[in-house]
């Protein structure tokens, strides 16, 4: 006669409600947030002295990267594998875009670069997306 085997004590089905974090999923979008915002913090100064005003921008700067790209990572997943693609190709175009027009160069040569930064980064998305379907 068949019977259901044992389950191990102290193991539970996790939920379909609940979803649990990692703490590596927070890592990647941390570590590049400070970059950005140092990145950000630093143009902005102009070669001037470090002033509060100036740590305080790139703070401001590396949280909000951060928390798009963060929220780009969890919604992510769940978009068709385009419109996936599209977001962090715009993200990563206005990203870019933003601290070219931090240089104090042409408005146009800021949208040509975050034009070109996000035909790339959607390509390449979208090459990874397409490649790696479930």
């Amino acid at each position: 006669m068949a019977h259901a085997a044992p389950s191990a004590l102290g193991r539970r089905r996790r939920s379909a409600t609940k979803t649990h974090l990692h703490k590596s999923a927070f890592v990647g979008p941390v570590l590049l947030g400070l970059v950005y915002g140092f990145w950000a913090a630093f143009i902005e100064r102009q070669a001037g002295p470090v002033t509060t005003a100036n740590v305080f921008y790139g703070i401001l700067c590396g949280v909000i990267f951060a928390g798009i790209m963060f929220g780009l990572a969890r919604v992510g997943p769940r978009m068709m594998r385009e419109v996936h693609a599209a977001a962090y190709g715009a993200f990563g175009g206005i990203a870019v875009g933003y601290l070219h027009s931090l240089t104090d160069q042409s408005i146009l040569k800021s949208v040509v670069v975050g034009l070109a930064v996000a035909a790339g980064v959607g390509a390449a998305a979208f090459y990874r997306y397409y490649t790696h379907e479930d």
